[in-house]
């Protein structure tokens, strides 16, 4: 931390105890700062702008203050620790997940007046969300008609089932996915509103039309804001709260038990429980029951991705469809250093409290740039890129694969050393991927990255030079060994032997003055395509065909048998999802 951030930190600190050695009680403080906003901006801004630095090192400052601090040090559980541990805390509406769908939900329910607790087994809100690139795909938008595309949902259902092969697309809920997609503009007008910003549309074949709007910096912003929104209209999260069991009184899911300090505590739901748990990417046991065994030892791109509302529905009867359905395994590069799950402000201790009563007052223009720092994470390359000649290596420099044969490529790279992998390009291909319509990713900022486009924003998993030993020793790979894959690829282009691998119908030897070499790669389950059978409503069904009364699964968890291929279709049916069934719930009534 430079001197200049080190200095605003240790103001900060200094502000917070003048204000407490004033004497001041929690009641006074939160009183001032409602009448008296502006004196407090300071302490707003130094959050938002040095959150990081006076998160690493307010905990030993507030050990030291103890004495002078007159808030818990859990603040959103204050509701439980007033309690005595056998008695049920009370909500409209509880969401079982605080990733894009879970707080697209809350927000929704609390903005039509219901009182909402988000429950997140992690440290951090987010979930694979908070991973993703963030496109987001609509038909009938504002944006469109901004940009002279007419476009509709019918068009859009037909598009949409073109992307999956025949065979998994015959396994598609066509109602549910046409009702679906006849609620994204509305959903991506509601983004908009919170001030959230898309740039596009941009195109993907084979949409007719272009239909990919692309948030700005990356899907973290959704995180940002929805996280912004509850505490404005003061909603209660809970992280480190993984949900035990649901509970059922009389057939209906009327609440959860939810380990929240160590100890079970029962909490029941008025009007629902909402599974927004997010998907089983990252469930060897669910992943070998419904996919098969050679699949359990690749990772989900989410590591926390356990299944576990899946789990809790199957326990109350939910009927589960498409299990054996997953987006991947598929190429991903390795995320960037640092956190994956950064936010916009704290979800617990001193901070979230403080910063929930000022989060009000913030100017907007504050939080779009706190939104704006979020960096990227997350891509993954084409399969194109081997169609088109490229090669994969492990960190020894050796192929090891048919780098046109997936799953068996991505099974293969799961077994390599470090479960890793590059990928090698020529000049040629190099070339050939400089420009639309031949895109290695979609990527922020950009509706897809090019070449350059990783040399330049992706260092850390791009590096190109004149000759192979440079880009080889760039990455410490083996130079002998990756000059001899070269030579072997070169022979069978030249028909002197067969692929040592099988690979076929390549006609491009790898030479040329210009080399790429992009990874560290892995492979990866995305997302999942299994999930909850649903209604219109959100509800869950049964092996019947009958709703579970105050049971709702969105997102990953209620996928009802959709085919949801393509980019930016996950993240529209998470927040769409999730802003139905608050919207649903935050009704005054709900009929079971």
């Amino acid at each position: 931390m430079n001197k200049n951030r080190s200095y605003l930190v240790d103001a900060f600190k200094s502000r917070i105890l003048r204000i407490f050695r004033h004497g001041w009680s929690e009641t006074l403080l939160l009183k001032q700062i409602q009448l008296q906003p502006l004196k407090f901006t300071e302490l707003t801004r130094d959050v938002i702008l040095y959150q990081s630095e006076i998160e690493s090192r307010f905990q030993s400052f507030s050990n030291r203050t103890s004495n002078l601090l007159p808030f818990s040090s859990e603040v959103h559980l204050t509701d439980f620790q007033q309690r005595e541990s056998n008695v049920r805390v009370e909500f409209d509406v509880i969401i079982v997940g605080g990733g894009g769908s879970g707080l697209a939900a809350a927000v929704r329910a609390l903005e039509m007046g219901a009182s909402v607790l988000v429950l997140e087994k992690q440290a951090q809100l987010g979930g694979t969300t908070g991973m993703a690139i963030g496109s987001f795909t609509a038909n009938g938008t504002r944006m469109q008609r901004e940009a002279n595309i007419s476009d509709n949902a019918d068009d859009h259902e037909v598009d949409a089932g073109q992307f999956a092969i025949p065979e998994i697309e015959a396994q598609n809920n066509p109602t549910l996915r046409r009702f679906f997609l006849g609620q994204t503009a509305e959903t991506l007008e509601w983004l908009r509103g919170m001030g959230l910003y898309f740039h596009g549309p941009n195109p993907e074949p084979p949409n007719r039309v272009p239909r990919m709007h692309n948030i700005v910096p990356n899907a973290k912003a959704y995180i940002a804001a929805f996280q912004a929104q509850i505490l404005k209209r003061k909603g209660t999260i809970v992280c480190d709260a993984p949900v035990l069991e649901l509970v059922i009184e009389d057939q209906e899911v009327t609440g959860v038990i939810a380990l929240i300090q160590g100890a079970r505590k029962t909490i029941k739901a008025k009007r629902g429980v909402v599974l927004a748990a997010g998907d089983y990417a990252n469930a060897p046991e669910l992943i070998g029951r419904f996919k098969g065994d050679r699949f359990t030892s690749i990772e989900g791109v989410n590591p926390k991705a356990c299944g576990d509302g899946h789990l809790l529905a199957e326990k109350v009867g939910a009927r589960l469809l498409n299990m054996d359905i997953t987006y991947g395994p598929e190429l991903r590069f390795v995320p960037p250093p640092g956190d994956p799950f950064e936010q916009l402000i704290p979800t617990s201790g001193f901070l979230a409290k403080l910063m929930g009563q000022l989060v009000p007052f913030m100017p907007q223009a504050l939080i779009n740039w706190r939104i704006k720092r979020l960096l990227l994470t997350w891509q993954h390359p084409e399969n194109s890129l081997f169609d088109d000649g490229a090669i994969l290596v492990n960190s020894e420099g050796r192929r090891f694969c048919n780098e046109k044969d997936s799953p068996q490529r991505e099974i293969a790279i799961s077994e390599q050393p470090g479960k890793a992998a590059f990928i090698l390009l020529d000049e040629r291909i190099a070339a050939y991927y400089s420009q639309w319509p031949h895109f290695i990713s979609t990527a922020p900022k950009i509706a897809y990255a090019y070449v350059n486009n990783y040399l330049k924003l992706r260092p850390d998993v791009s590096v190109e030079g004149t000759t192979l030993d440079a880009v080889g020793q760039a990455r410490n790979l083996n130079v002998q060994h990756l000059n001899d894959s070269i030579e072997q690829f070169n022979q069978y282009i030249a028909g002197q032997k067969p692929d040592a691998f099988g690979r076929t119908h390549d006609s491009h030897a790898l030479t040329g003055n210009r080399w790429v070499l992009l990874g560290p790669a892995k492979a990866y389950f995305t997302t999942t395509e299994g999930g909850v059978a649903i209604n219109q409503q959100l509800q869950a069904l049964n092996d019947s065909g009958h709703p579970i009364p105050g049971l709702y699964a969105i997102g990953c968890n209620g996928m009802g048998g959709q085919i949801l291929w393509g980019h930016g279709l996950h993240i529209a049916w998470a927040i769409t999802s999730g802003r139905l069934v608050g919207e649903y719930l935050g009704k005054s009534k709900i009929p079971h």
